[in-house]
């Protein structure tokens, strides 16, 4: 299927897919050009928020997860401040709230963490980062697809996401740009160093929320396509990329693309795909 995949009727022009094995801690990748860094979007969430509650977890408090599941209370989005957009984040209070899946509730668990630790969450996060997976300030001379324009101008090689370009620092809701063979290191190293597989089980099992330690659990006819299994979580990011992990089975699916490169709002062909080439993952590992 991998050989024959044809973009032509879709909006955007670069894929990459990879497929995990953690109980072998081995991966196998596809990509229609080689190398490409790819804009992760939202994926920087988990590759960061989660990774530190499991690295660090006596840094953890209880209203943190309010943060990492989207139940805080703060809005989805909106336009931030460059010069003091920290101040407008900590101005919202956090309480139990019904899920809202929430940029700012990811921002404002950053800022937590970086106050408690005395670190950047840049240094608490990276432990486990392949070289190919790198904060979008620190591309140097790398290849990127376009994910739209900005100003008129296309965007390669520079956040897709405006706060987060417009912040010009480190993020946690948007930032991390990968290839495909370094997002798949990356996961297999987190694996290794932390178990989050094995322990994600045991909170999926206990779990009757959307959101499970920030990452996002599959429902009916799921993007992560069909033949996973009740244990199964992930993550989408805006700019067409997506990790899809089975706890049961211990495998998952990565798929990036550049979907924002000419319509953000025109998803069809996008999930068409994701559907189609989840569904064939899942069988192929």
């Amino acid at each position: 299927m991998l050989n024959n995949l044809s973009l032509k009727d879709q909006n955007f022009d670069c894929l990459s897919v990879g497929v995990l094995d953690f109980k072998n801690s081995k991966f196998k990748t596809f990509e229609t050009e080689p190398g490409l860094y790819f804009d992760l979007a939202s994926l920087t969430k988990p590759l960061t928020l989660f990774a530190t509650k499991y690295k660090n977890p006596t840094l953890w408090q209880k209203d943190y997860d309010l943060l990492l599941n989207h139940k805080a209370g703060l809005p989805a989005w909106g336009r931030l401040s460059k010069k003091n957009w920290r101040e407008e984040i900590l101005s919202f209070s956090v309480k139990n709230s019904p899920t809202l899946y929430s940029d700012y509730g990811a921002l404002r668990l950053m800022v937590e963490l970086e106050k408690k630790s005395g670190k950047s969450l840049k240094e608490l996060a990276s432990f486990f980062w392949d070289e190919k997976l790198v904060f979008w300030k620190d591309l140097k001379n790398k290849k990127s697809p376009i994910t739209g324009t900005r100003r008129g101008k296309p965007i390669s090689g520079q956040v897709h996401d405006d706060n987060a370009y417009n912040i010009d620092e480190f993020c946690s809701h948007a930032g991390l740009f990968a290839t495909i063979d370094g997002l798949s290191k990356s996961l297999l190293n987190l694996n290794d160093q932390t178990s989050f597989i094995l322990k994600m089980k045991d909170k999926l099992k206990n779990s009757k929320e959307r959101f499970c330690e920030g990452w996002d659990t599959p429902v009916g006819n799921s993007l992560a396509g069909e033949g996973y299994s009740p244990l199964t979580f992930g993550h989408l990011g805006f700019t067409g990329t997506s990790i899809w992990i089975d706890g049961e089975k211990e495998i998952g699916h990565i798929i990036l693309t550049n979907a924002t490169k000419n319509y953000w709002y025109d998803r069809e062909g996008l999930n068409k795909l994701r559907l189609e080439l989840g569904e064939y993952l899942w069988k192929w590992i």
